[in-house]
């Protein structure tokens, strides 16, 4: 099946600067899964302050236990993805060399596995959209759309990953990333 241009899947969406006062103010989320079925992403610069360690009930590595955990959105709080990337995944579901998972099992061989190229991010909790609706919020221009790439998923600051892709989309959206979070308080 060719893959449609209308579904997002490897596409990052920002907050367009109208979701102020909801859970997806200022986030990036990285759409994982995008069909007729509906959407799967996962909120990528909203850290819980915990380490997967202080929050996963299971035996893991070491490497694992100091990972940050993420906020991936406000579906199923207690339901653990991860995005996992190394040097070469044949078999990468999101983007070359970037996979999604949600089995402690997978997760526990990943961990365990030597690679100096492998990088982690684990989330509790997730983005998910019914059919059509994201589509439908996409129509309302409540998000803006980046590609994706393993810089922005691991590599930039988490903090900073809003605004820096902001600025990086031109001068439109450069206002937009100076904002302050409370327009109010200006």
């Amino acid at each position: 099946m060719p893959k449609s241009d209308k579904f997002l899947k490897g596409q990052l969406l920002l907050d367009s600067g109208q979701l102020h006062g909801s859970f997806f103010q200022r986030t990036v989320v990285l759409i994982c899964q995008h069909d007729g079925e509906g959407a799967f992403g996962l909120v990528l610069n909203r850290a819980t302050g915990s380490n997967a360690g202080e929050m996963i009930v299971a035996d893991l590595p070491e490497t694992l236990k100091v990972c940050p955990l993420f906020l991936g959105g406000p579906v199923q709080p207690s339901a653990l993805s991860y995005l996992h990337s190394d040097a070469f995944i044949p078999d990468a579901n999101v983007l070359p060399n970037l996979s999604l998972g949600h089995s402690l099992d997978s997760l526990l061989e990943i961990g365990e596995s030597y690679s100096g190229t492998k990088k982690i991010k684990m989330f509790a909790g997730y983005a998910g959209w019914s059919p059509g609706q994201l589509e439908d919020e996409m129509k309302r221009k409540a998000w803006l759309t980046h590609p994706a790439s393993l810089d922005l998923v691991f590599d930039t600051k988490p903090e900073e990953l809003w605004q820096k892709i902001l600025r990086d989309k031109g001068w439109k959206y450069k206002l937009l990333s100076q904002m302050p979070e409370d327009p109010a308080l200006n």
